[in-house]
């Protein structure tokens, strides 16, 4: 299976660079994965094709404004960082621009001293871990300093930060959304929940990974980064229990399903608990507990194409992706939702 094979042409102009104001609002394309039959709607029509007894899974991560603009202590340097995951207490590991300068033992200043930094190490593919140095609330200066790490592909500066965060983000730690779940507004999972669909929520912080290319040709030897997930016993115990009521389980955003599959065993039974997955899915994977995708449309020749491709197919989806493009429809983070089921 070759890299290549997940290539589509896409437009520059429809890659979504702003939010629409109205989340729900976005368009919605249906895609049958046993027919490859495609409908066109709007997020908020989500409600048609759910039913009580279902279970949606939502990714509760919160993103942090991980990327902080400073300067070298010595020469006044500027130098910008984007923090990738917390080690152990105040040290992270970071990628570091330009990284050539940011040797070991480097002194670093951001906000006029409100928060200041050490270079410890150089780690794998280049990241440096940093020492932060800071009084009060390291949350609360990054709220303050930081800015959010959006795409490379987004050039616009965001005028919102909440906009790059679902509305029932909670548990910080993604340096990327899980940008299925922007779609939602509060009043459309209110809906959602009356109708007799249950929430539930399990935790898988985002890397920067999920943008990397596939730089191999043979999609087998790719090897995924790491994200740490948590799945929790009450949540466990309500998807299970949706499982065996015959309900399905309908993942938000492939990082959900990407946790779901990681934590559920041969037998398609949620296990409670956390851990780090480089789970890769790709066409020939068996899903073991999801039954329905909803996410966004994604980079040619990227992981998460593979992802959904193993779901519905590749032919289903590249034809549906032909379909999008002609249609119009904005591709990426800020844009346009799928339904696969």
């Amino acid at each position: 299976m070759k890299t290549s094979d997940f290539y589509y042409d896409l437009p520059e102009e429809l890659i979504a660079q702003d939010p629409l104001e109205d989340r729900s609002s976005s368009r919605l394309m249906h895609l049958n994965r046993e027919t490859g039959e495609i409908s066109h709607h709007h997020f908020r029509e989500i409600l048609q094709f759910l039913r009580p007894g279902d279970c949606l899974v939502i990714n509760d991560t919160k993103v942090i404004p991980a990327r902080l603009y400073g300067h070298k202590e010595e020469t006044g340097a500027l130098i910008e960082i984007l923090l990738l995951k917390r080690r152990e207490n105040d040290i992270w590991e970071c990628l570091v621009k330009p990284g050539k300068k940011a040797r070991p033992g480097a002194r670093l200043t951001f906000g006029n001293g409100i928060l200041k930094g050490e270079i410890l190490d150089i780690v794998d593919e280049g990241n440096r871990l940093i020492q932060f140095e800071y009084e009060g609330i390291f949350e609360e200066i990054l709220d303050q300093l930081g800015e959010m790490p959006l795409p490379p592909y987004i050039t616009h500066k965001l005028k919102d930060k909440n906009r790059y965060q679902t509305v029932y983000a909670k548990n910080e730690g993604s340096a990327a959304a899980p940008t299925a779940g922007l779609h939602f507004t509060k009043e459309l999972l209110e809906q959602v929940e009356a109708m007799g669909v249950k929430i539930a929520h399990v935790t898988l912080h985002v890397g920067l990974g999920t943008f990397r290319p596939v730089k191999v040709e043979d999609v087998t030897e790719h090897h995924m980064h790491s994200e740490f997930y948590v799945v929790e016993e009450d949540q466990a115990a309500l998807i299970n229990e949706t499982k065996k009521n015959g309900g399905r389980i309908i993942s938000v955003g492939t990082t959900s399903c990407r946790t779901l599959e990681s934590a559920a065993d041969e037998n398609g039974i949620l296990h409670a608990g956390s851990g780090w997955t480089e789970i890769f899915i790709y066409p020939g994977y068996q899903f073991k507990i999801i039954d329905g995708l909803i996410t966004n449309f994604h980079l040619p020749e990227s992981t998460l194409l593979m992802l959904v491709s193993a779901l519905a197919g590749k032919e289903h989806i590249l034809a549906a992706y032909e379909e999008a493009v002609r249609e119009r429809y904005r591709f990426f983070s800020f844009g346009d939702a799928m339904f696969i089921e």
